[in-house]
């Protein structure tokens, strides 16, 4: 028994040291009793993720892996978002931060019909699928094996969900926020104990050949039985007093027809009582529930052990945790009674090539081929003896159906495959295919971890109008009598059961041919031909999954929602390119005025614009995009900028000092984050920093010696007197150089494209871009239109009471 013991001490060769120093300091009861002493944990992993920030419509996949043993998982989640829970009824789906757990691969809630009320702290518990919170600010939980079942488990976030998440926009605008995150998976020292706090002993089933069918007559066909194990426990006896659980684990590696679970030796200690009036109510009460601790609340099967044995259908494949506990014991024994029992459980397992019901069924082990190409994890399955050709996905049916045992009820005759999903793949699509030359007569089932019935599956197609609810991760493409074409979406990593469940398995249903393909893909039906596949990886880098990056005009997982249509897309399209018109409005009033460079610089800037947009909507590119969106930004930049630098009267040579700088600034601008709303306030205060330099260096050369008079004069009032006057000149002459009206007309139009430009969203951009592209350039031509090139008093000299008008040079005499 200790050599027994010493080995199934031995999990895993990195913990091996620690699990075997656990297990020799277990202290058990020498007697028929068990010890139960509480135990310690330790770190498994500890991941710290640095903060990460999440602009609208991003993701952020987070892969945890909890091995068989561990106790809890401690997740802490610190970010800047600022949301009322009280109010989440109020804010878009599209612009809504949200925090997903799944287990077995990744989330995807873009198609979510529940409302995201209650946040992930308070509706946390019983995560056996999907489910989706609110993003709060701080989120801390801690989550035991008696909540969730080890294994591997994501956490998706999202700042925004929808249709319009894939969808490819032209501009991205939004709240963003970042977060950090810390994950802590710890696991009990001893690797008997579970539980929260690591004080419940879990003793292991060990199993071992049995010939029980031995003594069956020659004559029974031995291939259609199934081949027993029997598991027991390295302890044979244990004692109980009232309601005080003892747990047990059972591990199945394999696909299997059944376990059952039994008790034997049932007997009582200490004075029984003379009242046997109920002794009928006492009971051995059995809980069981896979991958987790199992509860009076909380389980998969239950049962009396006392009155019968429970018997698993086709379990899934992992550790199974049992809890039996005493139920009326003192009511019907006495209160110092305990019970005794030994704990036998028994695995049919059928025959290589057999499954279902009495292993009468045939099952086909699907080989991987692995497709050559750019995308990870892509690969179809064919039988390993099948007789299918390796160069094609498909394989016919009739010849792996031909010899199948028709032995039952003739609706419950099924063929079975399995295959598996490697490790990392949790992010691709099992894509599933049936055609056939006559009507299909077979339903397709399907479930992780084991066989399906029609008790038990995750998926499933009969038909247009029975089949699996809607879900997110069931996606049927095609649905006649002759042709089905559906996707499990984001399959998880593991052993995966189909089942074919036969139809009309007599007449004329053996005279068709029946073709079926079953592959790995990474996106649903290529993005619908409307978009590109794409794969990324999550926060560990250890797994890569898939996704659909939509045209303008569609959106979903799939691309295969139309977000504009046609007549949609033909009018943002001559709205974003026909806008681009207005530019010949400060192009005309440049070349009239002779001024060349502005004159090439808006036309350049509203043909370059208007290319870019015919690019960026679909219709025509006539060079690379980037090109394009470089080009219309940098000439963009550029006109706003030269307007004010024009509205300056400064001779030639510094007109093109100041457009040489600007021209690297505005490029190094265009070249890096091109659509960020804040280069708009920044192109703004360049082009009034270029007016005031302008200014600046007009009032240095043609009035740089009343700095000298003023400097020369001691008497302090004249030379605040000439000071005021020059103002008041200087006022006058800016109020004479400029038409006040086009003037004010212009600020009137940059600041309605200032309005449109905050006001575009990716829903409305085509809109109020296009406002956008005819306010700027009006403005541009009422500042051009504002400037008088003539001004009467330009040239006059001053006067004898020492009024001096600006634009005069040498109006007092030098010194020697």
């Amino acid at each position: 028994m200790a050599f027994n013991f010493l080995l199934w001490c031995h999990p895993n060769l990195v913990l091996s040291v620690l699990v075997l120093i656990s297990c020799s300091f277990s202290v058990f009861s020498t007697n028929d009793e068990v010890g139960t002493g509480a135990g310690e944990t330790f770190t498994v992993s500890s991941f710290s993720y640095p903060e990460t920030k999440l602009r609208p419509f991003d993701l952020r996949y987070i892969r945890v892996e909890l091995p068989p043993w561990f106790s809890a998982m401690s997740i802490t989640l610190n970010s800047d978002v600022d949301l009322d829970v009280s109010r989440i009824e109020r804010v878009s789906m599209s612009a809504m931060p949200i925090i997903c757990f799944r287990d077995g691969s990744p989330p995807l809630p873009d198609t979510l019909n529940t409302s995201l009320k209650d946040s992930a702290i308070s509706g946390i518990n019983g995560l056996d699928v999907e489910q989706c919170f609110p993003m709060l600010k701080n989120i801390t939980m801690k989550l035991t094996n008696n909540q969730i079942s080890p294994g591997v488990w994501y956490i998706g976030l999202f700042n925004g969900i929808g249709p319009t998440r894939t969808q490819s926009k032209m501009i991205i605008r939004g709240p963003s926020y970042s977060f950090i995150a810390n994950i802590t998976v710890e696991a009990c020292i001893n690797s008997m104990m579970r539980g929260e706090f690591c004080n419940s002993t879990v003793y292991p089933l060990s199993c071992t050949a049995s010939n029980v069918y031995n003594a069956l007559e020659a004559t029974v066909n031995k291939s259609m039985l199934e081949n027993p194990l029997t598991c027991k426990s390295n302890f044979e006896t244990f004692c109980v007093h009232e309601s005080v659980s003892n747990f047990f684990s059972l591990d199945i590696i394999n696909v299997v027809d059944e376990f059952t679970i039994t008790t034997t030796n049932v007997r009582f200690k200490g004075t029984l009582s003379n009242d046997t009036s109920s002794a009928d109510d006492f009971s051995l009460m059995c809980f069981v529930r896979h991958g987790a601790m199992p509860s009076v609340t909380l389980h998969d099967y239950s049962i009396d052990l006392d009155k019968t044995p429970l018997v698993i259908p086709s379990p899934l494949i992992g550790r199974w945790y049992i809890s039996i506990i005493p139920v009326n014991l003192t009511k019907t024994k006495g209160n110092n009674v305990r019970v005794c029992y030994s704990v036998e459980s028994q695995v049919l397992q059928c025959p290589l090539g057999k499954a279902g019901q009495n292993c009468t069924m045939d099952s086909y082990l699907l080989q991987t081929f692995v497709r050559r190409g750019s995308t990870p994890f892509e690969s179809y399955y064919l039988p390993v003896s099948g007789g299918a050709s390796y160069d094609s996905a498909n394989f016919p049916l009739e010849p792996l159906l031909r010899n199948s045992s028709y032995i039952g009820e003739p609706d419950n005759i099924w063929t079975y495959f399995l295959l598996d999903i490697p490790r990392g793949a949790a992010g691709g699509n099992i894509h599933i295919q049936l055609s056939s030359d006559l009507k299909i007569s077979y339903e397709v089932y399907a479930r992780f971890g084991g066989l399906p019935s029609l008790d038990s599956w995750d998926y499933y197609y009969a038909n247009k109008t029975k089949k699996s609810d809607p879900s997110m991760f069931f996606t049927l493409y095609d649905s006649t009598d002759n042709k089905v074409n559906f996707y499990i979406m984001y399959a998880r990593e593991g052993t995966w059961g189909f089942g074919l469940r036969h139809l009309n398995t007599s007449g004329d249903s053996g005279k068709g041919l029946t073709v079926m393909s079953i592959s790995l893909e990474r996106c649903p039906k290529r993005c619908s031909s409307h978009g590109d596949c794409k794969f990324a990886f999550d926060a560990s880098g250890l797994t890569s999954y898939s996704f659909c990056s939509c045209d303008r005009n569609h959106g979903g997982f799939d691309c295969s929602i139309e977000i504009v249509t046609h007549k949609g897309h033909v009018r943002q399209s001559i709205f974003l390119v026909v806008s681009n018109a207005a530019a010949i409005l400060p192009a005309y009033w440049a070349l009239r005025q002779r001024a060349l460079a502005e004159w090439v610089l808006y036309t350049s800037s509203g043909i370059s614009s208007g290319l870019y947009h015919a690019c960026d909507v679909g219709t025509w590119c006539a060079l690379n995009y980037n090109v394009l969106q470089f080009m219309d930004f940098w000439l963009s930049f550029m006109a706003v900028i030269s307007t004010f630098v024009y509205l300056a009267t400064i001779d030639e040579v510094f007109k093109r000092a100041i457009h040489t700088a600007v021209a690297i600034l505005t490029a190094l601008m265009a070249a890096t984050k091109a659509t960020r709303s804040f280069n708009v306030v920044l192109v703004i205060v360049i082009g009034a920093l270029g007016l005031l330099i302008g200014w600046l260096i007009e009032i240095s050369t043609k009035y740089r010696s009343l700095s000298f008079s003023i400097g020369m004069s001691l008497n302090f009032s004249h030379s605040f007197q000439t000071i005021k006057q020059w103002l008041y000149n200087l006022v006058k002459t800016l109020l004479r150089r400029y038409r006040w009206p086009f003037a004010l007309a212009g600020f009137a139009a940059l600041a309605t494209a200032a309005i449109s430009w905050t006001l575009e969203t990716s829903e409305t951009y085509w809109f109020w871009h296009s406002i956008w592209h005819i306010t700027i350039y009006t403005s541009s031509f009422f500042f051009l239109c504002s400037k008088v090139n003539n001004v009467n008093s330009e040239n006059q000299l001053p006067t004898a009471n020492g009024n001096y008008e600006l634009t005069h040079q040498d109006s007092l005499p030098r010194s020697g």
